[in-house]
């Protein structure tokens, strides 16, 4: 019997040691907390679970005054005991208010589905500020200072520096003059011909020609650029003023140097918020996809640079629609979501004028919710996203007009004039006779819509407000709102089928009195699951029949609705297209971050850096792949791919509870998915269709009349042949 028991305890130590200790220790999403102030003095705090602890069963959370008290064990500030319970994410700290501008230590471990306990983490200090109007910390933000990929003297006394990447920033000059001079400087976004920077690049793309003073005895030199009236004025989001002045550029031009220069003498200064290109990944088999991917994910990190989502450069203006697919983007490019959660709060109470914009603001919470499981933010403001339903624009059968609003709804969205009114929007830009813009191209990004009273695009997003306006009341416990808001999105959805969808054709019309049927109503009505199923055919061939008849924001929602339904390889196809309005083209076109439309000839004030064109930075992990949580902050997810005529795949997705790798592989008729998921996370897998094929999950034969494999924490591998 001692023998057995001594077997039992030296196993017990074996699987204790193998365990490890929790690590990607955050607080409030801040990876690196000792480097900003945290503004939360009931901060909450995240790790990861070790993969081989499977799940978690238990943990304990240490907090102290200074790290030597807590490398002996001793939580003067907080000591949460043992806590039976599997989160691992946004666990608020559980004493009193902490003081402002105190410094803490933190530490956790955990315990195994078998009650083993972990190894404590490693040791994390933060800083606490004093509280100010956001609830959340912003984290911070970094400069690199990027050699040129390539350096030329292109004649006497000048040079020519390609930095490789647009980014935002300045530039910085090494140099040793013998004398007083001036040295004139551009800066560029496009080039015009070889080794020559386009003077006049058309739209909002971005050229500076600055002169820069230079002296004996003064070597370092960082360009001093001109503001831009338009986008530091008082609507546009204020950077820091250690900044100085950025602009994105590409590209530089040096004339008049009298001076021998390297490549070493000159710097691309690049600013963005906190961002770590190592937390994601993806490949294929497809070089344009890979390439598509590449452009996005880049897009996240580039256009980060003002601390919340705004829309390039023109402004530097938060709009909700942009901060949205933004949103998504970072989601799955990076394990951050303080920004995300800033912009959120940020248009609270700076709403714009779109009435489509206004209903993107509920998703944008609910996502944020879904992505990290901390309900704080939905909480606070729970009554503010009642408004931003638009339920109060609502007639008696449930569907919605913005020609309904009032001063007081108005007030109540937060704009900051009653005076101001909704305006319908469906997309970006209108056609000429729609406004008389004279800067927009004849046809537009609507496809041809009939802007009637009752607006079907709108009314789809008022019906899925309502949807998940339901489920985060419930989340609160406000079980009397959840149940109103499901039963109101249930009337909404029949009413909006009685009223516009054409029986005859089984496609929908633009709105109730329209007689016309855009790609955008269908759309819509398609990505929110709206469309009975008698007519999903009907609507999924006249979405076919369209191409790519929508702006960049436009198709996010084209790509949603053809995943929704299956459709991969029309989706794959578009992905991957050359024409004119593809990523490709904005690839093909010289730029290197998203642009604002699909051509400068589509909207011809566009500019070269605007994330609302990058929508493939959440459509390829989030339906392509189908990685996504099913329940909050990841607790559950699901993996259900699409992945159309791909040999090969691979992707790491972020999650705040650590990577979820994938990869995928063709070998004659035998497909083989390699799939880890992180510890403490459930995990669906939902096959593809496997009549006739035989499934192995881990060398088990599994039944193929089960939709879902159920994945475990750690390497699965699931064979089709």
């Amino acid at each position: 019997m001692k023998l057995i028991n001594k077997h039992i305890l030296l196993v017990s130590i074996f699987s204790f040691s193998l365990m490890g200790h929790p690590a990607g220790l955050m607080v409030e999403f801040i990876r690196k907390p000792e480097n900003v102030k945290i503004f939360d003095l009931k901060p909450e705090f995240s790790w990861i679970v070790p993969i081989n602890a499977n799940m978690q069963t238990g943990y304990q959370i240490l907090v102290a005054s200074s790290k030597e008290k807590l490398e002996k064990d001793i939580a003067d500030i907080w000591d949460s005991k043992k806590i039976l319970n599997n989160r691992s994410s946004e666990i608020e700290f559980g004493g009193d208010n902490l003081a402002v501008k105190s410094t803490c230590f933190w530490k956790v471990k955990i315990w195994n589905d078998k009650d083993n306990p972990s190894d404590y983490s490693k040791i994390q200090a933060f800083t606490t500020g004093t509280p100010v109007g956001y609830v959340t910390t912003g984290n911070m933000f970094q400069t690199k200072l990027i050699e040129p990929e390539k350096f030329v003297k292109i004649a006497e006394e000048r040079y020519f520096a390609d930095f490789g990447k647009d980014a935002f920033g300045t530039l910085v000059l090494e140099l040793n003059p013998v004398s007083d001079d001036t040295i004139i400087v551009h800066l560029g976004e496009k080039i015009n011909g070889l080794n020559k920077i386009d003077r006049n690049p058309g739209g909002y793309l971005r050229y500076q020609r600055v002169l820069l003073p230079v002296k004996p005895g003064i070597n370092k030199y960082i360009l001093n650029l001109p503001k831009d009236a338009r986008n530091t004025g008082p609507a546009a989001i204020q950077l820091p003023d250690s900044f100085g002045v950025i602009t994105p550029f590409r590209y530089c031009e040096l004339e008049n140097c009298s001076f021998n220069l390297n490549p070493e003498n000159i710097h691309q200064k690049a600013f963005w918020y906190f961002f770590d290109d190592e937390m994601s990944f993806f490949t294929s088999s497809d070089t344009i996809l890979n390439k598509v991917w590449d452009i996005c994910k880049y897009s996240m990190k580039a256009t980060s640079f003002a601390g919340i989502y705004v829309d390039g450069d023109r402004e530097r203006i938060p709009y909700e629609a942009d901060a949205y697919i933004n949103q998504l983007g970072h989601y799955y490019t990076d394990r951050e979501y303080s920004l995300a959660r800033l912009t959120n709060e940020y248009f609270i109470k700076h709403p714009t004028w779109p009435t489509e914009w206004i209903l993107h603001t509920v998703p944008m919470f609910y996502y944020d919710f879904m992505f990290t499981g901390n309900i704080e933010s939905v909480k606070k403001y729970y009554e503010e996203l009642k408004h931003k339903t638009l339920i109060s624009l609502s007639r008696p059968d449930g569907l919605i007009s913005s020609k309904n609003c009032t001063d007081e709804i108005m007030t109540n969205l937060g704009f900051s004039s009653a005076k101001e009114r909704l305006r319908d929007i469906v997309d970006w830009p209108p056609s000429q006779k729609d406004t008389g813009w004279k800067l927009a191209t004849s046809e537009g990004e609507r496809d041809g819509y009939d802007m009637v009273e009752i607006n079907t695009v709108v009314n789809a997003f008022y019906y899925r407000n309502l949807v998940l306006m339901s489920m985060l009341a419930g989340q609160l416990d406000k079980t009397a709102d959840s149940v109103f808001y499901q039963k109101l999105a249930v009337k909404v959805k029949k009413t909006f089928n009685e009223k516009l969808l054409n029986k005859t054709t089984g496609i929908y019309l633009d709105g109730e009195t329209s007689q016309h049927s855009s790609l955008h109503a269908n759309m819509m009505a398609l990505a929110f699951d709206m469309v009975p199923e008698e007519n999903i055919k009907t609507v999924v061939n006249f979405i076919k029949s369209r191409g790519m008849a929508c702006s960049v924001y436009g198709a996010q929602y084209l790509l949603e609705a053809l995943y929704n339904a299956g459709e991969a390889d029309y989706a794959f196809t578009l992905l991957t297209a050359t024409t004119d309005r593809s990523w490709w083209n904005m690839i093909k076109t010289g730029s290197t971050i998203t642009m604002e439309a699909w051509d400068m000839k589509y909207k011809p004030n566009s500019d070269w850096n605007h994330a609302w064109g990058a929508a493939p930075a959440n459509i390829i992990p989030r339906y392509m792949w189908g990685i996504a949580p099913v329940e909050p902050g990841y607790a559950k997810a699901i993996i259900k791919p699409q992945l159309s005529t791909l040999e090969f795949t691979k992707i790491t997705v972020p999650t705040i509870r650590g990577n979820i790798e994938a990869e995928f592989k063709v070998t004659g008729k035998t497909k083989e998915y390699s799939i880890t998921i992180p510890g403490n996370m459930k995990c669906d897998f939902v096959l593809p269709d496997v009549r006739d094929y035989a499934v192995f999950l881990n060398g088990k034969k599994v039944d193929t009349g089960s939709e879902n494999l159920r994945l475990k924490p750690g390497l699965n591998k699931i064979i089709i042949k």
